[in-house]
């Protein structure tokens, strides 16, 4: 089977998906439906309902991603937060990953291009963890 390769850089909010092999590459954002407007609203009933609003919202969009990630044998997740770290736990405890190749990789906010040349170059590193 042919490696297929994707990056993921992401946030709470959206994760941009940056499948390497594709030239030139191309990037699909996928979004959490928890946006800043309903945490408002929200939070106008009551913190503890937020919260378990926001929870869902954030499981509703790793599990969104965990489908994109089934058909890849080598991921990136890079980003700003700790939201690619949370993401892996996800995945670890579910045996349907246990073929993939995940790393985790701490980056800044970056542009689009950046993004783009961070995943170049962690995938055309064969000394790469």
């Amino acid at each position: 089977m042919m490696s297929k390769s994707l990056g993921i850089f992401m946030d709470h909010a959206n994760a941009h998906l940056i499948e390497f092999s594709a030239e030139p590459l191309e990037t699909t954002t996928i979004s959490s439906d928890f946006t800043h407007e309903e945490k408002i609203d929200t939070l106008a009933n009551s913190e503890h309902t937020m919260h378990n609003k926001e929870q869902q919202q954030q499981h509703a969009f790793y599990k969104k991603l965990g489908n994109v990630i089934k058909q890849y044998t080598d991921v990136l997740l890079f980003g700003p937060t700790n939201a690619k770290v949370e993401l892996l736990n996800i995945l670890k405890e579910d045996h349907a990953f246990d073929n993939i190749k995940i790393n985790v990789a701490d980056s800044d906010k970056m542009t689009e291009n950046q993004q783009y040349a961070f995943v170049k170059q962690y995938f055309e590193n064969p000394n790469r963890i």
